[in-house]
């Protein structure tokens, strides 16, 4: 009997769902531990660490790392290619592609890390583009992949920390939000974006629910915006000393 080349018994067993993001983890024949997410023409299989195909382009962990290597030979002329440009593209989507799968999972912090390295190669990228449309086309996702990574970061903290570190992470990110809208001359639309009140509703959530008082970390803010540096330094201090007890 000739060996069967389709998937239909692994899509009739995992049906797709429209609207859910439906992921899971699987042990391949060889024993390593491998990501599948349900679309809705079959499914996609992905590495858990590295590059989501498992390549190793230029011999490189990621196509990020293959391009820092040749950016730190060439110097500042270093400029992105058409072909770079596109093979980057395909990494991108590789990383949004496991970090959806990861939030579903609840893998927050691997959903940090995945972020972290989206953010870090829009970084690149903006440094080292010649197409400005391009860079473009990549920036206006940085408020979502910032979302995501402040979400799996707070999810985290609340897991292993409890609800003030989830607040402060939280709070980190607005401020990271707040940075993206003045860099933009855009701080006009900062109170009104969707994605900055969902991180304002999720720590109202959080304190109400955990009964949270403002944070040493929120105190120390308001008093440095107050130019109350005396009352700022106590507060450092006591920052200090709870987090070489932890």
């Amino acid at each position: 009997m000739p060996r069967r080349r389709d998937i239909d018994r692994l899509l009739n067993e995992w049906p797709y769902k429209a609207g859910d993001v439906s992921a899971r983890l699987v042990k391949a024949a060889d024993g390593r531990q491998v990501l599948q997410m349900r679309v809705e023409m079959g499914l996609l299989q992905m590495e858990v660490a590295n590059r989501p195909d498992g390549q190793r382009p230029g011999g490189a962990d990621t196509y990020f790392d293959y391009l820092e290597s040749l950016s730190g030979h060439e110097g500042e002329a270093f400029e992105l290619t058409p072909e770079q440009c596109a093979a980057a593209d395909r990494e991108f989507l590789q990383f949004y592609h496991r970090r959806i799968c990861w939030l579903a999972l609840r893998e927050f912090k691997r959903a940090v890390q995945d972020a972290d390295h989206s953010l870090r190669f829009m970084n690149f990228v903006r440094v080292h583009s010649r197409d400005e449309q391009w860079t473009l086309s990549h920036e206006q996702y940085r408020p979502f992949v910032l979302f995501h990574r402040t979400q799996a970061a707070a999810l985290a903290a609340l897991e292993s920390e409890g609800p003030e570190s989830a607040i402060d992470q939280i709070s980190k990110g607005i401020e990271r939000f707040r940075d993206v809208f003045r860099e933009y001359d855009a701080e006009e639309q900062f109170d009104d974006d969707e994605l900055v009140e969902r991180l304002f509703d999720l720590r109202a959530a959080l304190r109400k629910q955990y009964q949270v008082e403002p944070t040493l970390n929120e105190r120390l803010a308001e008093a440095i915006s107050q130019e109350q540096y005396e009352l700022a330094a106590k507060l450092r201090d006591e920052i200090r000393r709870s987090a070489s007890r932890t």
